[in-house]
């Protein structure tokens, strides 16, 4: 007798469900059961999409980065608009939603994610990695219009903005740092 309701995008709907569950309970709580309880379908659904459970992350995971990829070509394309700290503190608060800093966390604490990441070429720290070529992109584009110095260290810049601004989200059960606190941080990083 089936259970649970009929998925028509099982893959989105169980990322969806891995979501809710990283936010709710952390990356410890994630398990395939978890997952499919939460997406209220039996267990077998997952892994009649995915390999195993480490796949599943692993395309969730992948699922997030292209999401910064678009974010990072509207980031770029914001270039020579507003002001350069402004563009910086709108993408790092975007950039570090819950999802994402649980997502950070989810890969730092699964060995079995890590190896599926390195098999399809994934290198560093996702999310970080990808937010890190983001900002580099973006600061390359404001260098080239001149609204930040010539000489302007892109290769730091880019890693420690994206570092101080994970730690600024990194807490999970506290309140997100506002505006102010991120375009603090990012004032004093781009300051020459």
């Amino acid at each position: 007798m089936p259970t649970g309701t009929a998925l028509h995008d099982a893959r989105e709907q169980l990322f969806d469900a891995a979501e809710r569950v990283l936010l709710r309970e952390g990356s410890s709580a994630l398990t395939s059961r978890a997952v499919t309880t939460e997406a209220g379908c039996a267990k077998g659904v997952l892994h009649r999409h995915f390999a195993d459970f480490d796949a599943f992350l692993a395309d969730l995971v992948m699922d997030r980065i292209t999401r910064i990829d678009n974010q990072a070509a509207a980031l770029r394309d914001s270039a020579g608009t507003g002001t350069v700290a402004d563009n910086l503190t709108g993408a790092l608060t975007d950039l570090f939603g819950p999802v994402a800093v649980a997502i950070v966390a989810l890969v730092t604490s699964r060995d079995g994610l890590r190896a599926r990441l390195r098999q399809a070429r994934v290198v560093g720290i996702p999310i970080m990695t990808e937010a890190t070529a983001m900002i580099a992109s973006y600061l390359s584009a404001e260098r080239e219009l001149r609204r930040i110095a010539p000489d302007a260290d892109i290769d730091t810049l880019a890693p420690t903005l994206v570092g101080a601004g994970h730690l600024l989200f990194a807490d999970r059960k506290s309140t997100p740092p506002d505006a102010e606190a991120v375009r603090k941080v990012v004032m004093t990083v781009i300051r020459p």
